[in-house]
């Protein structure tokens, strides 16, 4: 398993990240310290989860139920050492978390108390931001996206507060590293200024999403990622299980995220995006590939990666997952591959 430095700390994670968002709706306590096993014993050293999590759905009786769940696996196996957690305070959440209040440096104290409890640890990672509390172009937003709407002086004002309120808790050993997520290039960039202004400890990474399907990463954020080393930690590197080809001609499978939302995927189910998949999965083939594979290592082999966030419902699906977690793409693929996204530029 290849590793990579955390932006520029000298903290190394594996390049495939369990994910977890499902562990506590979908796939249960055993099934997920079964995965946890199975990641560590193939060289993944990396988790990450969220106090919102579990999202399949997400409902107010289940939040910070897979911090639980990874708490136990810390408390029951006694390999917190073996692990680089990574977790997130979620801001602006309809109420599910803490009554919905934003990010701030005050909602950070009460966010952290209860991650590392949930967690039965003492130090976090990677803590990172869930999402902007200013707005964010992700989760198909970015087709309305309006940031001449934003406050900017409000946004510094806030930026400053929060980071004041990590920088705390560094010093203190509960985080080791923060982090961004569903972030862009604009406001990565203000953390960066305003924590060297500060003083303050320095975001090492951003959680977006990238796939295939979704490659918005691919250009101001991948020259971002390239000056300040503030690598892409990939989520949804499947595109919500289309790239599987699970969901092709119609195809519900009974306990998928399709079968439990109501919409679509998150907006990623459209018939554009099914078109491109069709198109993507008959290029596995033409090469001999399987497609899962295909696409991780895609996602994997992008030099701005630090890691690619593969969630496995089933025990089943992560050893599938693992089973090309070596898979290194020719030339000719990639060119292949660059045709298509081309041909099937943003298709949800």
């Amino acid at each position: 398993m290849k590793n990579n430095a955390l932006g520029r700390t000298d903290l190394l994670v594996s390049d495939i990240c369990l994910g977890t968002m499902t562990w506590g709706t979908q796939t249960t306590e055993q099934d997920a310290h079964t995965q946890i096993d199975m990641a560590l014993a193939q060289g993944i050293n990396f988790i990450d989860t969220a106090e919102m999590y579990p999202v399949t759905p997400v409902r107010a009786e289940t939040v910070g139920r897979t911090e639980e769940i990874v708490g136990s696996w810390i408390a029951k196996s006694n390999r917190r050492d073996e692990i680089v957690l990574a977790t997130k305070i979620t801001g602006g959440n309809g109420g599910f978390c803490r009554d919905g209040e934003p990010i701030s440096g005050a909602a950070i104290d009460r966010a952290l108390d209860g991650s590392l409890r949930r967690l039965q640890t003492d130090y976090i990672d990677l803590y990172q931001l869930h999402w902007p509390n200013r707005g964010s172009y992700a989760f198909r937003q970015n087709w309305d996206f309006t940031p001449s709407k934003q406050d900017t002086a409000a946004a510094r004002a806030h930026m400053q507060d929060v980071l004041a309120s990590l920088s705390r808790h560094v010093q203190a050993g509960r985080i080791r590293h923060i982090g961004l997520s569903n972030e862009s290039a604009w406001g990565t960039m203000m953390w960066l200024h305003l924590a060297e202004q500060m003083g303050a400890p320095r975001m090492v990474s951003v959680q977006n999403e990238y796939s295939l399907l979704f490659r918005l990463f691919d250009t101001d954020m991948a020259e971002l990622s390239a000056h300040e080393q503030a690598g892409l930690l990939a989520y949804s590197p499947l595109a919500a299980g289309l790239l599987t080809g699970k969901y092709r001609g119609g195809a519900c499978p009974d306990g998928s995220r399709l079968s439990i939302g109501r919409n679509g995927l998150g907006g990623r189910a459209t018939p554009r995006a099914h078109a491109a998949v069709d198109a993507y999965l008959a290029l596995a083939a033409s090469h001999g590939l399987d497609p899962v594979h295909m696409a991780l290592a895609f996602c994997r082999s992008r030099p701005f990666t630090t890691s690619t966030i593969c969630g496995a419902t089933t025990v089943a699906q992560l050893k599938h997952i693992l089973a090309g977690k070596d898979l290194s793409l020719s030339d000719a693929v990639l060119k292949d591959i660059g045709a298509l996204h081309r041909a099937h530029p943003m298709p949800y």
